[in-house]
């Protein structure tokens, strides 16, 4: 299907594009769409060529961080000034507003049970040493006389 196109994506510009493309936040299937080829090609590619998966890598690194830096953003909450400019008879009037998002609690929970899942997780893992004890069958019943 794809033979010999891998070429062109070793070359400094295909690798740029595919950089460029992990950088805006595509999958793997959505580049190789781009691409023009099966997903599992470029898999194989990624296998072969490591100069195309360090180029996907470093694309997706840079949005990964940026997306960090925004749910930590507004996990902890921020204050950010408004800008408003308005004309009037005597010219401009800017206005100037500091505004402030709150803290975000599912931002919150979503990063400590990511960050520190020992102790934020909902699911714990409980080790057990030793026996677990079965049914103990007790017989010593009197049985009633019947004659």
């Amino acid at each position: 299907m794809a033979k010999g196109k891998y070429k062109e994506w070793l070359e400094p510009e295909g690798l740029l594009k595919l950089e460029g493309w992990a950088k805006d936040g595509l999958t793997d299937e959505q580049i190789a769409q781009n691409i023009g080829i099966a997903a599992s090609t470029l898999y194989e590619w990624k296998k072969q060529y490591p100069e195309i998966s360090e180029a996907l890598k470093k694309g997706k690194e840079v949005v990964d961080r940026q997306v960090e830096n925004a749910l930590l953003k507004r996990a902890l909450g921020y204050k950010y000034e408004e800008i408003k400019t308005e004309k009037t008879n005597e010219g401009k009037k800017v206005t100037v507003t500091v505004k402030e998002v709150v803290p975000d609690t599912t931002a919150q929970i979503f990063w400590l049970k990511n960050r520190k899942p020992d102790q934020w997780r909902d699911k714990r893992d409980i080790e057990h040493s030793g026996e677990i004890g079965g049914v103990v069958i007790v017989d010593d019943i009197p049985k009633p006389d019947t004659g």
